[in-house]
């Protein structure tokens, strides 16, 4: 494994890992990274792992997101697996 620190814009991040993954997918984590490549326009889709426990605190995955309402269309996919289920939305573009 490698790492590449970019410090100058979300934009270039993601043009940066394109580059580097070249025909395989970017994927980026949630919290804060994701809500600058959404609002960027550069997020295709939201995975969730959804797991059942409740922990009664923590960081919501977009908070502060500043283009809300965000529609996001689907599930497109579902996949039950042991204590966990899997979702992803493909997320719609504003227009």
């Amino acid at each position: 494994d490698s790492f590449v620190f970019v410090t100058d814009g979300i934009e270039h991040a993601i043009d940066t890992a394109k580059a580097i993954a070249g025909d395989k997918q970017v994927g980026v984590n949630g919290g804060t990274i994701a809500a600058q490549v959404l609002e960027a326009g550069l997020l295709d889709e939201v995975h969730v792992d959804l797991v059942p426990v409740l922990l009664g605190d923590g960081i919501p995955f977009f908070a502060g997101l500043k283009i809300t309402p965000v529609q996001l269309g689907g599930p497109t996919s579902v996949v039950e697996g042991n204590g966990v289920t899997h979702l992803a939305y493909r997320v719609r573009q504003a227009g």
